[in-house]
């Protein structure tokens, strides 16, 4: 199978990143405040209270809810 940079085709190329965040960074978007806009794709509200974690579709970032899903005082 053909590989790029020693991963499998198949594989994404996109980087494995998870970022926790908690109540105080709700409703959560991405890119989120903290991240850098000049490179940044547009903004998405993504749905993390429900169920504790949410996958950005564009860049692939995984949300994390600190203390998980229904977290209290949000």
């Amino acid at each position: 199978m053909p590989t790029q940079n020693n991963r499998p085709a198949n594989h994404s190329a996109k980087p494995d990143r998870t970022v926790e965040i908690t109540s105080a960074d709700l409703p959560l978007h991405c890119p989120t405040d903290a991240q850098m806009v000049w490179n940044a794709h547009p903004r998405v509200f993504l749905p993390v209270e429900d169920s504790g974690e949410a996958l950005c579709p564009y860049c692939g970032t995984r949300y994390v809810l600190k203390g998980g899903a229904g977290n209290p005082g949000h």
